[in-house]
């Protein structure tokens, strides 16, 4: 009888114990509590937190349409067929003074996706990690090059006068703040002197991780609305420092000349005399129903679809017969603004350049890459989930493939 009892009471303390977790909700993480109330699901929010990390972001940075509204950039009329002839990696490349077959690098460097186009014909594209070719992927701050045919569209709309007016001009809004009187040019190249450091230590925020936690993940504010009170610490033109806070007003911009979405201005402009096969989208910030495009990076969209951006920029701005934009603006915005290192390289209107060669790309956070070298004609995008953290071995492994890439005569 004893027994019987024991068992009894260890039955109900076991039921006690799964009812709890039953009825158990989740709870936001220390960063996000006691902040604005957000609408956002804590359930999505915690999503969004943990988005970049190592062991979901495979399928996180294919998956953005799941975890944000999102504004579509609509593909339109004929695909660009892009012919093919497809090539096994045979060649090599060297990193740390090691020599390693091409076909490693793909698992080395976290690799989602692999385009490597020639010529205009593409000679390898690999899926990994059950993704395909029907996957949207998320560019990352590759967005901020998107942005950058969008201000040589509206140049050539005649909807900006000019790269080197205040873009106060336009946005009357940011007067009396750190971007007063700065050019549009300045912003253009991360030389706006105004006082936000790409800091994301998100367990003691600065104004950059507060700014993500608002605008992204909890859907409080627009990621542009910091900008209005910025202070300046440095005289416009005077010295780089990279910050999406930048690339996210020029997006602000183009939503204000063209009267429009960036999402309908980027399929305009864009996205249609791309030939694109697939519909892409924008990540929005802030509250539903005025939020808008996250244009520093939040713009997703298929591989090949990545791959026709690069080459467009390889045909000075041509895009299968279809002016996009001119060959004076892919050369003017792919220049080094402030001098090059010639192993950092430097940056131009919102691309980076390479030293000691004419290579340019689209770069993106945890390893989005599209890479463009007119001296051989060849374009890469490799799509990517880092590990977040330093990832300075994972970037120079991946120069080194790209460059290798570049120079291979696939036979």
């Amino acid at each position: 009888m004893a027994a019987r009892g024991r068992l009894r009471r260890a039955g109900c303390i076991a039921g006690a114990l799964v009812s709890l977790q039953l009825g158990a909700q989740q709870t936001l993480p220390p960063p996000l509590q006691g902040r604005p109330p957000s609408d956002v699901p804590v359930a999505v929010q915690i999503l969004r937190w943990q988005m970049l990390d190592g062991d979901v972001n495979a399928l996180m940075f294919r998956s953005m349409d799941s975890l944000f509204t999102t504004r579509t950039v609509a593909r339109s009329g004929d695909v660009w067929r892009l012919p093919r002839s497809d090539h096994a990696l045979d060649f090599s490349y060297t990193w740390q003074d090691v020599e390693r077959p091409a076909d490693e690098f793909l698992e080395r460097t976290y690799t989602n996706a692999l385009l490597i186009i020639k010529d205009g014909r593409i000679v390898s594209e690999i899926y990994r990690n059950s993704s395909n070719e029907q996957s949207r992927f998320i560019g990352w701050s590759m967005t901020k090059s998107i942005t950058s045919v969008l201000i040589g569209c509206a140049l050539a709309d005649g909807l900006i006068e000019s790269l080197d007016v205040p873009i106060t001009r336009y946005l009357p809004e940011l007067a009396g703040g750190g971007y007063d009187g700065v050019s549009i040019r300045h912003v253009m190249q991360m030389r706006s002197g105004v006082d936000y450091e790409e800091r994301y230590d998100f367990e003691n925020p600065g104004v950059a991780a507060d700014n993500h936690i608002a605008a992204l993940v909890q859907n409080t504010a627009r990621f542009t609305d910091v900008a209005r009170t910025l202070p300046r610490i440095h005289a416009p033109g005077e010295r780089f420092q990279y910050k999406t806070i930048d690339t996210a007003v020029l997006g602000w911009l183009v939503e204000r000349v063209t009267a429009s979405s960036v999402a309908a201005y980027t399929a305009r402009c864009l996205w249609e005399p791309l030939g694109a096969e697939a519909d892409a989208f924008y990540i929005l910030d802030g509250p539903p129903g005025v939020g808008r495009e996250f244009s520093g990076a939040g713009f997703n969209a298929t591989l090949r679809d990545f791959g026709r951006f690069g080459q467009m920029m390889l045909d000075g701005g041509v895009a299968n017969g279809r002016r996009i934009v001119s060959e004076e603006w892919v050369r003017e915005s792919t220049q080094p603004s402030g001098g090059e290192d010639e192993r950092r390289g430097g940056y131009g209107l919102q691309w980076w350049t390479f030293g000691g060669s004419d290579a340019y790309a689209a770069i993106g956070l945890q390893g989005q890459y599209v890479y463009i070298d007119p001296a051989t004609r060849t374009v890469v995008v490799k799509l990517s989930y880092f590990p977040p953290g330093d990832n300075s071995a994972l970037d120079g492994e991946t120069a080194a493939f790209m460059a290798a890439a570049s120079a291979w005569e696939p036979r």
